[in-house]
């Protein structure tokens, strides 16, 4: 009997002949900035509180030490330790992310192959041919299914990331075609991860990249144990697409698979905020820096695309999850914080929450009203938002500042070495510099075998990796 060729069939023989040597120069420049953003991320995740309520709850269950959690000496089973990971890192809106797709590919991809490749003892460059892999199949399966996906209610990070985990572990595992879409089947029996966070509130949007990369792994490790998965999975009638989307663009899977490659199209972040709002805070920062003060602002404007008004606009949030997901309270932040003539600023959780509690920043959020502007919703992509920002002082002047593309865009992209300087500003006193200069020759070695567990190898706190 032949299978049709289907799209789940499409992405399992991508996966299955992707090979790092064969990456093309630009992708294989762009994967240790990606890695690099990954540690960058967890360096502060590790501490937030649902991470320890995460493991309080896996308590007694983290099976056989077979991965490493991050910044950490204690292993677990590479299940736990991808879920573990994923949530630390993946719970503080600071991850890449493709917009279009509306997902964080990084935080579910990265976990999942570290872990399986400490397991497998695999070289550098298996691991990111594996990466590689991951990444365009959530990304690719996240653009097939939206915008249906996500107002049918679903989170697609952790809908969509578990197929991205999925790949990239049964890459590792050697699994065939056959067995990479089996993975791929088995997965989609775990895509799941609703939205209604975001009107009621709640932490757990902050385990579902945890949650997927586990679960993509398990699927995987089911896989490899000769158990089967619909082999039409994501298109079938009743399969993902249809009944978590209710469409499909299959083209958005198959055009250019493997020659057009999508983690080329990342949204990386400055800021702990939703990537739709970066332009905004960058603009603010901006006003600041030509001389403009916080406590001289009596009323400010953002003109804005319409496809963020309400979710992103809402001026006085009242969790700590509406306050990174709005707009107006970003731009409050970067008047309030940046310095006139100091460091890039950097919005981090914990600025945010600080900020939260702060009258002042609150009372400037409160000043400030979105506005769809048509030149910036022509700016706007389905990959970054634009934003225009204009405030009038309390004597009546008026300033602007415009930003056509954010920092991060593609098309204003931060570099590994950028990111890397990120990571130390951000660990400083906490990791010496000296340590992670170290751990990035660690990942130049790319035919090294155990590679996965080198990287991990690197402690928060100890002033040495």
């Amino acid at each position: 009997m032949t299978l049709q060729v289907t799209s789940t069939s499409e992405l399992a023989a991508f996966v299955a002949r992707t090979r790092f040597s064969d990456l093309p120069d630009d992708v294989k420049q762009t994967l240790p900035g990606l890695l690099i953003d990954y540690f960058r991320v967890a360096s502060v995740g590790r501490h937030a509180p649902w991470v320890a309520k995460y493991r309080n709850g896996l308590s007694g269950s983290m099976g056989k030490p077979q991965a490493s959690l991050l910044y950490s000496h204690e292993r677990a089973d590479v299940v736990r330790a991808a879920g573990v990971n994923g949530v630390i890192a993946g719970s503080l809106e600071w991850d890449d992310t493709h917009v279009g797709a509306m997902l964080h590919p990084g935080v579910v991809v990265w976990p999942a192959a570290l872990a399986v490749g400490e397991k497998t003892g695999a070289t550098g460059a298996e691991l990111l041919g594996a990466v590689a892999a991951g990444y365009e199949t959530i990304v690719r399966i996240g653009l097939s299914v939206q915008p249906a996906h996500f107002k049918r209610g679903f989170q697609s990070t952790s809908t969509c990331g578990v197929f991205g985990a999925a790949a990239a572990a049964a890459k590792l595992l050697g699994l065939d075609e056959t067995g990479i879409r089996n993975a791929l089947g088995i997965a989609t029996s775990y895509a799941g991860g609703v939205t209604q966070f975001f009107l009621s509130g709640s932490e757990v949007k902050r385990i579902h990249a945890g949650k997927a990369a586990a679960a993509g792994v398990e699927a995987a490790l089911f896989a490899a144990a000769g158990l089967s998965g619909p082999p039409d999975a994501i298109e079938g009638r009743q399969g993902f697409a249809n009944a978590l989307a209710g469409a499909f663009d299959p083209s958005a899977i198959s055009n250019g698979l493997g020659t057009k490659w999508q983690l080329l199209r990342l949204q990386m972040k400055p800021h702990a905020v939703s990537a739709r709002v970066l332009a905004a805070a960058e603009a603010a920062e901006i006003l600041v820096r030509e001389g403009l003060r916080a406590d001289d602002i009596e009323t400010a404007v953002i003109g804005v695309p319409s496809v963020i008004v309400g979710r992103l606009t809402n001026n006085d949030p009242r969790d700590i999850q509406q306050a990174q997901m709005s707009s107006p309270f970003a731009v409050a932040m970067a008047l309030a914080l940046t310095r006139p003539n100091g460091d890039p600023l950097i919005l981090g959780f914990d600025e945010c929450e600080a900020a939260l509690m702060r009258a002042d920043v609150r009372e400037l959020s409160r000043k400030i009203t979105c506005v769809v502007d048509p030149e910036i919703e022509a700016l706007s992509t389905t990959e970054y938002v634009a934003a225009r920002l204009t405030v009038v002082t309390k004597s009546g002047d008026t300033r602007k500042a415009l930003v056509p593309v954010p920092m991060g865009a593609p098309e204003r992209p931060m570099r590994a070495p950028e990111l890397l300087a990120r990571f130390k500003t951000m660990t400083r006193g906490i990791i010496e510099e000296a340590a992670l200069d170290d751990w990035v020759a660690r990942i130049g070695q790319m035919d090294a075998p155990h590679w996965a567990q080198g990287v991990m190898n690197l402690h928060a706190g100890e002033g040495r990796s």
